[in-house]
């Protein structure tokens, strides 16, 4: 009998037909549902999962793959590979979570249930958003198919599938146009749209091909950086390296056929048109479709709304968010990633034995700003952009310390202690090292 209740005869005898959504189709019960496998997610899953017992944490994530998105500004650079920032999802996910290869399609907080793109549902006690976000290639016309076209010229390096192209492009770059832009939207790693400038200025003087070459940053912000400290040692790079910088100007649409790409100027809404032989487009950004659609979950713009201290939900106290698919006004980085981790763990932890979490998150986050193969500004900094550095020297300045630290030093601290919940970023070193740092 089918979905429909018919019988089909067959030479013989009988068979019983079922739909295949039916029979793939599961239940699954937790302690914890974590949603997302990326940095918060493998790290809140790794925490629970210690104190838990087994199988009381599933971890919902539909990538085979895992990988380590800071590296991917030195993969544009030349630096190092795609490869070099993968890992396979099974690797960092811990053994007593319960995976589940599916993707969220909606959350109803009331009955506490996710129900995944497979038809599955999943009943949880508490629930941890962790999805990230996802580049929204759509909302700039042009811009999927000059990345899929090899000659286009057009590159990010926001996508594994894409930034080994803007390696390509800057290194057989031989003179004209180099264009570099930053959307309207929240992003990943606010700098790292401008880091690439850097290696790309960089590399362009290392083959002689710097002065036939005009280095353009269209950014939609008003400043070069959000915090005044690193913004003004920034201002002074992109002068010494005669980098053209254009404020509130968005990219809006991309022509490949011509290489010119079209901006528009957010304040005088007037538009403007730019030749290129090269293009580097930080795509615009969303949380993922399922958060698109959470009603009460998420804000207008799909970001889940949680308490911008405790991390957790402002209506369902059993629900926290962490990384980049929340509404806190941080910059979207590991490193806030790293912090937030504690102050969901022990908050969470107070919430499931009845009480109420102390821990507070300060707006912690931090951005190696790249500016050549062997200089790097380690900007660290709090809510409302305070500065909050860690080394007991000003960080503002190029140094090459501050280079190799974003190259090895972090990539180890990432895979070895945050993945696995023990990384809560730099503030115990901070405390040793400059105990009266600002």
């Amino acid at each position: 009998m089918n979905a429909f209740g018919k019988i089909y005869p067959l030479k013989g005898g009988l068979i019983r037909k079922f739909s295949v959504s039916a029979t793939l189709s599961a239940n699954h019960t937790c302690k914890l549902l974590v949603i997302g496998g990326g940095s918060g997610g493998c790290a809140m899953a790794a925490k629970f999962s210690r104190r838990l017992p087994k199988d009381s944490v599933i971890v919902l994530e539909p990538s085979q793959d895992h990988y380590y998105q800071p590296l991917w500004t030195l993969v544009g650079g030349g630096v190092t590979t795609v490869a070099a920032s993968r890992r396979p999802e099974a690797s960092v996910l811990p053994a007593a979570a319960k995976w589940i290869k599916h993707a969220a399609h909606s959350i109803d907080p009331v009955k506490n249930t996710v129900t995944t793109v497979e038809g599955d549902t999943i009943s949880y006690e508490y629930l941890i958003i962790a999805v990230g976000l996802v580049n929204d290639y759509s909302k700039v016309p042009g811009l999927t198919e000059a990345l899929a076209d090899p000659d286009s010229g057009v590159s990010t390096i926001y996508s594994p599938d894409h930034c080994e192209k803007t390696w390509r492009n800057i290194s057989r770059h031989r003179g004209g146009r180099a264009v570099f832009t930053v959307p309207d939207t929240p992003i990943k790693c606010p700098g790292a749209p401008q880091k690439i400038v850097y290696l790309a200025d960089a590399y362009f003087n290392k083959i002689g091909v710097r002065n036939k070459s005009e280095l353009t940053y269209n950014t939609c912000l008003p400043v070069i950086f959000g915090v005044k400290k690193y913004a003004d040692a920034l201002m002074k790079v992109v002068k010494d390296r005669n980098i053209n910088v254009n404020y509130r100007t968005v990219l809006r649409e991309i022509r490949p056929d011509r290489k010119e790409a079209k901006f528009v100027n957010l304040d005088t809404e007037k538009d403007l048109t730019l030749p290129y032989d090269i293009l580097h487009a930080t795509p615009p950004m969303r949380t993922p479709d399922f958060l698109q659609n959470a009603g009460d979950v998420v804000n207008d713009c799909g970001f889940v709304t949680v308490d911008k201290y405790s991390l957790q939900h402002t209506k369902y106290p059993n629900i926290y968010g962490i990384g980049d698919c929340t509404d806190t006004p941080n910059s979207k980085t590991a490193a806030a990633v790293s912090k937030q981790s504690l102050v969901v763990e022990h908050n969470l932890l107070s919430t499931m034995s009845g009480g109420q979490g102390s821990r507070r998150y300060d707006g912690y986050g931090a951005c190696p700003l790249v500016t050549s193969y062997r200089t790097c500004i380690m900007a660290e900094f709090l809510y409302d952009s305070v500065p909050h550095e860690t080394l007991p020297m000003n960080q503002a300045k190029e140094r090459v310390i501050s280079y190799y630290m974003k190259k090895d030093l972090f990539p180890f601290l990432y895979w070895n202690f945050l993945l696995k919940g023990r990384y809560h970023g730099p503030e115990f070193v901070r405390k040793i090292i400059n105990p009266f740092g600002n």
